[in-house]
């Protein structure tokens, strides 16, 4: 198993930061890597542990689909990359918040990964770990972006799209 974490403190009050990642289904507004995303099941429950989602990357051609396994509110959020198209054996990502005063908001994203195609999937980790590192960066910069009122999300761009044998990694 390997993992990779970012952390970054945002220019933004927690309950703003919390609410963007505790939107499950519309992670796309502001995922640099999602073109589109939606819950699956029914979309009148409430986001809770259990809830699943689909993300389709901005490659046009990848997906994922996402469970939350463990959800504190304001202070965790835990998900699993279930099934999809990722040269990912199981990736499980947290998202800790934490207050450094009222108006910024520390978050600390950390994933722990097992890569397929066995030999060579341990031989590609370090380099599958420095670019989760620099998705994860951008991935938190466009969260602030957005949280902070920024952007919209409908103008920030998709971080290169990093692949592994033709596969677009993605950041979960």
């Amino acid at each position: 198993m390997y993992n990779v974490t970012v952390a970054r403190t945002l220019n933004a009050p927690l309950d703003a930061v919390w609410e963007s990642w505790a939107d499950f289904g519309n992670v796309a507004v502001w995922h640099p890597l999602v073109a589109h995303s939606k819950l699956l099941g029914d979309p009148a429950e409430a986001v809770q542990v259990g809830s699943r989602r689909q993300c389709d990357l901005a490659d046009g051609k990848n997906w994922v689909r996402e469970e939350i396994v463990e959800m504190q509110q304001d202070r965790r959020i835990g998900i699993k990359l279930y099934e999809g198209t990722m040269p990912l054996k199981t990736a499980l990502a947290t998202v800790a918040f934490g207050t450094p005063d009222a108006a910024r908001t520390r978050v600390h994203l950390s994933m722990d990964f097992e890569p397929k195609f066995g030999l060579l999937g341990r031989l590609m980790a370090p380099m599958i770990k420095r670019q989760f590192k620099r998705m994860f960066a951008e991935i938190l910069a466009t969260n602030e972006r957005h949280v902070s009122g920024a952007s919209d999300g409908a103008n920030d761009k998709p971080v290169a799209a990093p692949a592994v044998d033709g596969q677009l990694l993605a950041g979960r």
